[in-house]
């Protein structure tokens, strides 16, 4: 059966996350596990850590302002489900393309090389 209405667009995500999970200490066996997309990541990066409005988030995304609102809502939702009840965290999935153009708002990161 052919899935119904439109496609998916693939979100353009400039930064692929260094941690792929966060997981709650001091709780006994296995947390449950919430699943953040990739694409959710990157709205609250865009968003939350760099400050940018909906407007120029959305555009460095590609993707309307009204969808990024869905998505960082359901990811700021996320994540505070992951915070407040002890449930791990995981970065993975979703439609999305890594750019290889890098943001010219990014903050800098603090590296040291060692060679």
């Amino acid at each position: 059966m052919r899935s119904r209405g439109r496609p998916k667009k693939y979100r353009i995500v400039k930064v692929d996350p260094k941690i792929s999970q966060f997981s709650p200490r001091g709780k006994p066996g296995r947390p449950d596990e919430v699943e953040l997309k990739m694409d959710e990541f990157e709205a609250l990066r865009l968003a939350d850590y760099l400050n940018l409005s909906q407007k120029e988030a959305a555009k460095s995304m590609r993707i309307s302002q009204q969808t990024f609102s869905r998505i960082l809502k359901r990811a700021r939702g996320l994540t505070a489900k992951g915070i407040t009840t002890g449930t791990a965290i995981k970065i993975q999935g979703g439609q999305y393309v890594i750019s290889s153009h890098q943001d010219p708002i990014q903050k800098p990161q603090n590296r040291t090389d060692t060679k």
